[in-house]
């Protein structure tokens, strides 16, 4: 059943107490809401020991003070700001790539270009990008925006958003600062400069990036839409997707049409890793698993509604109505639960604790085997080339999964048991992009 050719990428995405909603309220959980840096080291250095592609951040930007009853029972959102938590990391360990989420409706491209091509020289070339443009109107007005912003503007100007950002990476060569002439004071050569010109729908931009371009060439792209929109600026731009599905022929869809995409783009469909999430909880026996989970699930608060859907006004013991209203962020996600509670014919309660536990993720509770029975299926039958974790406790359940899964997944010859490269994308198996300016003639500006 193993394809000695390929290896499973696995990347992990912590919360502060795990991604099941009572997660917090578990028994002998401690910790409190403050950030503790010691924990997200902790976390960081178990999953470069255990050989992990990536450490994930996402980053749940901006609170409402419409909503304190609500936030207030749910617990773990609260956490660092990605790039300075990621930058402490990378000081930390040598191998693991840092991957941040950073949202392109409230920074500039300059901002971003710059702080990644810095976590990239920190890391020594480990920096990713989990490009998002989710859209909350309760997060967009602590920055002031006022203005709507539609599901295809979002993309649009995100995609706009990326071009400038690589423009400004590639505005100086590679080697641009590495020699200095002190006899004849001269620190770097003019020609080495692509300064760059860009007038667009939603950014102007004039200059050039005033650090070295990134030692990667860009950091890793990575992108999580699962809409017919975000699979197309996955197939465009990603060089990883952060995809769900809660079943084989789900994943196996997904990952025929991104990858059947990419040759419109130029692209080879190696050029990006599919990685649907995985919601795990193992242990030595099926049942002791099964044991940790209902007790997870005893706790859940049906108050928190389920992926942004506002449930209050519908009894739980009822369907999910069809003209519920739908919010802009999340549609392919909320697309999944409504298509799942159809299809199963479940009631919003049964939604809520299948389907806001695991986020619209594939499932596995049992044995060390019967998880690694249902990723090595995915990975060989071509529904995943890696996973991205997401335990529901943590950090036992982290802890769980990398000294009862990994040893697994490495014994059937499906995943390495020594980092291969230097850089992130060395790991992965992904290209490192050439500058397009360098060594050409033209050392003018460049227009976009």
């Amino acid at each position: 059943m193993t394809e000695k050719t390929r290896q499973l990428a696995l990347n992990v995405f912590f919360m502060r107490f795990g991604h099941h909603p009572a997660a917090w309220r578990s028994p002998g959980i401690t910790a409190t809401g403050r950030p503790d840096i010691e924990y997200w080291v902790d976390m960081a250095k178990l999953a470069e020991q255990a050989k992990f592609d990536t450490f994930f951040v996402a980053d749940f930007i901006g609170r409402s003070g419409d909503k304190l009853q609500q936030t207030s029972r749910a617990g773990g959102s609260f956490q660092f700001e990605p790039l300075t938590l990621l930058s402490t990391i990378a000081a930390h360990t040598q191998h693991i790539g840092l991957v941040a989420t950073i949202n392109t409706n409230f920074s500039e491209p300059y901002n971003i270009a710059r702080q990644l091509a810095s976590l990239d020289h920190i890391s020594g070339g480990r920096a990713g990008w989990n490009v998002v443009s989710s859209y909350r109107e309760d997060t967009a007005r602590n920055f002031g925006i006022k203005e709507l912003r539609g599901h295809g503007d979002r993309y649009e100007r995100a995609e706009e958003f990326v071009s400038v950002v690589k423009a400004y990476w590639d505005s100086w060569d590679d080697d641009a600062y590495d020699h200095p002439d002190r006899a004849a004071g001269v620190f770097f050569d003019p020609q080495a400069a692509h300064a760059q010109k860009h007038e667009g729908t939603y950014f102007s931009a004039d200059g050039l990036l005033d650090v070295a371009r990134p030692l990667q060439g860009y950091p890793v792209l990575v992108q999580a839409g699962n809409s017919d929109t975000g699979r197309d600026f996955a197939a465009k731009l990603g060089e990883m997707t952060y995809s769900s599905a809660t079943s084989l022929d789900v994943a196996q869809a997904y990952y025929a049409d991104v990858k059947s995409r990419l040759a419109k783009y130029g692209r080879d469909p190696d050029d990006i890793k599919i990685a649907p999430g995985l919601s795990v909880i193992v242990a030595k026996t099926d049942q002791e698993a099964q044991d940790k989970f209902q007790a997870l699930q005893d706790a859940v608060d049906f108050s928190q509604g389920i992926m942004g859907l506002d449930v209050s006004a519908y009894p739980l013991d009822g369907p999910l109505p069809d003209d519920i209203p739908i919010p802009e962020n999340g549609r392919g996600r909320i697309q999944q639960l409504m298509e799942l509670g159809k299809r199963e014919n479940l009631s919003i309660r049964q939604l809520i604790l299948k389907f806001s536990v695991a986020k619209g993720h594939v499932q596995v509770i049992g044995s060390p085997k019967k998880v690694a029975d249902l990723m090595e299926q995915w990975f060989v039958e071509r529904g995943a080339d890696g996973f991205n974790v997401v335990p529901p406790l943590l950090p036992g359940g982290f802890e769980d999964f990398v000294r009862l899964v990994v040893p697994e997944l490495q014994r059937r010859g499906i995943f390495r048991s020594e980092y291969v490269g230097r850089s992130f994308r060395e790991n992965l198996g992904l290209k490192r992009p050439s500058n397009p300016h360098s060594g050409a003639a033209r050392r003018t500006a460049v227009t976009l």
